[in-house]
């Protein structure tokens, strides 16, 4: 399916943007998009299905935007802010050509909602969202969802870590019964299923798969090294590399911030992106890695999906993630678009059960390999059997009611 079938105003926009030829979850969800079809598409990050879904519903909400003041006509949710605003600017982006622009507001934590709660209060005709400022915004009765046509999903099953089931049900309830639903997300678990037929009955199923992840651009390598060598390691790959743009993954946020002051002391360009920062500091960050004012990035997994970050040189699992499938999310900020990128995953005796599941489940092979110099030593520390639960020792439900009673 080329673009052609989209409007001249949105094909000229698309050509600016640098889009030749549509991706394929774009050949098969944009056309069922223009049908009005329910849709769950399966496609991994990186697959340009923010566009698959932007493109058609800019079409079809030209064709029928209305007269008056903008109503909510679409709405978005996300799980991070900075997809949010990623899908947000998208969705201006694409539209600038229109002979009316879309009015497109991004709801985010991290920011004054004052502000966006007079944005919305002035008329919008597109709302993308994380779904707890949503949440917020609509227990102050400050936002009509009534005719929303157009309800999207994106990363759902990263929303659902999230603990984002709760919060659906009254977002849903706010919505209009008769409306489209675009569901999107790189898996399908069960608890994803049960989720997705609360939101519609009639989807069409889109299973595309991940063609983004060009392992013939990734360098793929795996390096044996002691934990409390990880960080000198790092710096000796950083000084004999020297490259421009490089994307570290920690496992939590204090020690995100801990090692990026660490590195900074060390004379590299360095900078912590997590979510305990503010929403302007998270920006800052990332805008600067993007424009080279910073050369590192330390990132818990909020940088794994959906940020576009171009020409990233390399990625380096300073820790593991926890689940396989973020280890492809994770390696897909490097390679691409055509270019070639390096993958580097440090295994301490610890990691080495943990990574040969990620490479069973990822289907990727790999040759340990060790540096000169900062050789992995000693012998992985036994685990200990538990002593075994002594009978009579907890206190069984009951006598915890009974005691919450007497207390009461």
């Amino acid at each position: 399916m080329p673009f052609t079938t989209l409007c001249l105003a949105i094909q000229k926009a698309i050509h600016e943007v640098g889009f030749s030829e549509p991706t394929e979850i774009q050949k098969s969800v944009i056309p069922l998009v223009l049908e009005r079809k329910d849709i769950m598409a399966r496609a991994q990050t990186g697959s340009g299905k923010s566009a698959s879904f932007v493109l058609p519903i800019l079409e079809l909400w030209q064709e029928n935007k209305g007269e008056g003041k903008a109503k909510i006509k679409a709405l978005v949710l996300t799980p991070t802010r900075e997809l949010t605003q990623q899908v947000a600017e998208a969705f201006v982006s694409f539209g600038k050509f229109l002979p009316t622009k879309p009015k497109v507001v991004s709801i985010i934590g991290g920011e004054k909602i004052g502000e966006q709660l007079y944005d919305i209060q002035q008329g919008c005709d597109i709302v993308v969202a994380t779904s707890g400022r949503l949440l917020d915004i609509m227990s102050k009765k400050q936002i009509n969802l009534s005719h929303v046509e157009f309800f999207v999903l994106d990363e759902a099953d990263k929303m659902l870590d999230l603990g984002f089931e709760q919060e659906l049900e009254s977002i849903l309830k706010a919505l209009p019964e008769k409306r489209q639903n675009l569901l999107f997300s790189a898996t399908y678990p069960e608890k994803m299923q049960a989720i997705a037929s609360k939101i519609t009955q009639n989807a069409v199923e889109v299973n595309v798969e991940a063609e983004q992840l060009n392992v013939e651009h990734i360098a793929q390598r795996a390096i044996l090294v002691n934990k409390e060598n990880r960080a000198p390691l790092l710096r000796h790959l950083l000084k004999t590399h020297k490259w421009k743009k490089v994307l570290v993954f920690i496992a939590n946020k204090r020690a995100c911030e801990n090692i990026a002051m660490k590195f900074r002391k060390h004379g590299f360009s360095a900078e912590a992106f997590h979510g305990d920062l503010v929403q302007e500091g998270r920006n800052w960050a990332l805008q600067a890695l993007k424009e080279g004012k910073v050369n590192i990035l330390f990132a818990t997994d909020i940088a794994a999906r959906g940020l576009h970050i171009e020409d990233v040189e390399c990625v380096i699992n300073f820790d593991l993630p926890r689940s396989p499938l973020d280890y492809v999310h994770r390696i897909g900020r490097t390679g691409r678009a055509g270019k070639k990128g390096v993958a580097i995953s440090f295994i301490d005796h610890e990691d080495e059960a943990h990574f040969a599941l990620i490479q069973k489940r990822c289907d990727v092979k790999m040759e340990k390999e060790s540096i000169q110099g900062f050789e992995r030593i000693g012998e992985a520390p036994k685990k200990e059997k538990g002593s075994a639960p002594v009978k009579g020792k907890r206190k069984s439900k009951k006598d915890k009611l009974r005691e919450q009673a007497g207390q009461a």
